[in-house]
């Protein structure tokens, strides 16, 4: 395989043995004027891309495995399954299901396009309130408007999706289903804390989680930029809360699952059975499987595989 640097601005051009190499990429832009700088190939199906993004005032990281046949110039494309990481001390980034499962092998003859992008150091994924200015960074943007449309014009990503998430990544992964009515078919959420609005002044809870998450991957910052103060600005907790979302969800498959080890996985329960029974209160399905133990990538791992069926039921 051969490699070869480009100028800066370039993507980085990637032979993919016989035939085109990675130059289906190189051009794109999103709307805002976010373009892949770098392309590397770490395996014959680990892409990982290098963004120059408006939405973060800097750069951000996606991995791909690209499915069976894929290729850059190919006249069809592949829907596209999106994995979220969680929060620190659990391993965190655009690479995280990669090391902490068998992702690879989970999707090795599964026709789609799997899309891990980063959602910043705390796990958010978010874009980030900033005491009312907005502004980066602006994780949400970067993934379903900028990443979305580079892999769209640039990557032969589909207009199918579905999206799951571990931790923290669970609870982005059904807000963005929520939030974008249409964008997914079907969300998962594998140990995520899915009712961050919910106190409870004797245990952990959202808010607390929050504070935690944020001084792990985000230290000396204050947790408050993310989404404000949560009863100053409850509005906006409640737009990123899947409990309050959960009438959004209508129309997409969902599986739900948590575990009974520890504080933040007893959190993560306790939001489940909420958000669940509200589900079904409004008439929504949802698979639930609540289980024994901790949340882990092993225990992520054997979710991931039990939802496949149901998030690739309609990617077609």
């Amino acid at each position: 395989m051969m490699w070869r640097r480009d100028p800066p601005g370039a993507a980085v051009d990637a032979g993919l043995g016989p035939g085109p190499g990675l130059a289906g990429g190189r051009g794109a832009r999103s709307d805002d004027g976010a373009t892949v700088i770098g392309a590397r190939l770490r395996t014959p199906r680990t892409l990982d891309l290098t963004i120059r993004s408006p939405a973060l005032h800097g750069l951000g990281r996606a991995r791909l495995l690209l499915p069976p046949g894929w290729s850059p110039t190919a006249a069809r494309t592949w829907p596209a399954l999106w994995l979220l990481h969680g929060a620190p001390p659990a391993a965190s980034g655009h690479t995280a299901w990669t090391t902490g499962t068998a992702v690879e092998r989970l999707t090795r003859d599964v026709d789609v396009l799997v899309v891990m992008p980063d959602g910043g150091r705390g796990g958010d994924h978010a874009d980030w309130w900033n005491h009312g200015h907005g502004g980066p960074p602006r994780w949400e943007t970067f993934h379903l408007s900028e990443l979305r449309q580079l892999l769209e014009r640039g990557y032969r990503a589909g207009p199918q999706r579905a999206i799951a998430g571990a931790s923290t990544g669970g609870r982005a992964a059904l807000a963005h289903a929520a939030r974008h009515p249409g964008l997914f078919t079907a969300a998962a959420s594998f140990s995520g804390p899915l009712d961050i609005r919910h106190t409870d002044p004797g245990r952990l809870d959202g808010p607390d989680l929050l504070r935690l998450t944020s001084a792990i991957g985000h230290p000396g910052t204050d947790w408050r930029r993310i989404w404000g103060d949560p009863t100053g600005q409850g509005d906006v907790w409640r737009a990123h809360n899947p409990y309050d979302l959960a009438d959004r969800l209508a129309g997409v498959r969902l599986y739900l699952s948590a575990g009974d080890g520890g504080p933040v996985e007893l959190l993560a329960r306790r939001g489940t059975t909420r958000l669940a029974a509200r589900l079904r209160d409004l008439g929504v399905p949802a698979a639930v499987h609540l289980h024994q133990g901790t949340g882990s990538w092993a225990r992520w791992e054997r979710e991931l595989a039990a939802a496949l069926p149901l998030l690739l039921a309609d990617l077609r």
